[in-house]
């Protein structure tokens, strides 16, 4: 059965939306996805629709999200609709909104250095079949700082400082690069690589982590099926507010 995802493309064009949509839209495919690329966000007011997707993939970098749009996606995902996203595409998107922050675990704060910083990116193997096989490897792009949701499961680390800012004056610290979690029965999936697209290119490891990423986040309506979940309790709590 074929499976259906949106892409969410807009926003800042410095992240190059249309180019990783594009990229993105092409992966999926290979594993059997029909996807749409949705430029406008008003698509996201129609709850039905959401709750019939696999996979939401976001490429939106700021922007404002309508309450009722947050409120549409968190339903949809809580139900079962995949999420998936990397770098400001996902966790720099819809800064006003919290609820947006709290389903995808992170909000990018800073990037010390700007663009062109060379840095590395380590995986803890062990931490997921999504990591399965990859080795660490070096990136040079944006170094992103990330204020995260402590529950997130986390497959991939990078050191700060690399270069001198405030936060140097700290202690050095492990950042997640990459992370899943869940919201209700969703999967959340996220990378901070990919400020431009060629990032992919440059990173051959860092395309394979979103690949594998989106396709798990996408399978979760489908496992919830298969194991009889669609009754959990949370999700009349979670329509009383």
């Amino acid at each position: 059965m074929e499976k259906s995802a949106w892409i969410l493309q807009g926003g800042w064009d410095g992240h190059e939306p249309q180019l990783t949509s594009k990229r993105f839209a092409g992966l999926l495919a290979k594993h059997g996805y029909d996807v749409i690329i949705q430029d406008r966000l008003d698509c996201l007011a129609d709850l039905d629709a959401l709750k019939k997707l696999d996979l939401l993939v976001a490429c939106w970098t700021m922007g404002e999200l309508d309450p009722v749009y947050a409120r549409n996606v968190s339903e949809a995902v809580g139900a079962g609709v995949g999420l998936a996203g990397c770098h400001g595409g996902m966790c720099d998107a819809f800064r006003q909104s919290t609820e947006w922050q709290f389903i995808t675990g992170g909000q990018w704060v800073s990037h010390p250095g700007g663009d062109g910083i060379e840095y590395m990116v380590n995986i803890r193997h062990g931490s997921s079949p999504l990591v399965e096989g990859l080795t660490d490897f070096p990136v040079c792009s944006e170094h992103y700082y990330l204020h995260v949701d402590p529950a997130i499961e986390v497959l991939a680390t990078t050191r700060f400082p690399v270069v001198p800012y405030y936060h140097s004056a700290n202690k050095p610290v492990d950042m997640p690069v990459a992370w899943t979690k869940f919201w209700g029965l969703g999967r959340v999936f996220y990378t901070s690589l990919g400020h431009h697209d060629d990032v992919f290119d440059k990173s051959p490891n860092a395309q394979v982590l979103m690949e594998r990423g989106m396709v798990w986040a996408g399978e979760g309506k489908a496992y919830a099926a298969a194991h009889g979940l669609t009754d959990a309790p949370f999700l009349n709590q979670a329509k009383m507010y």
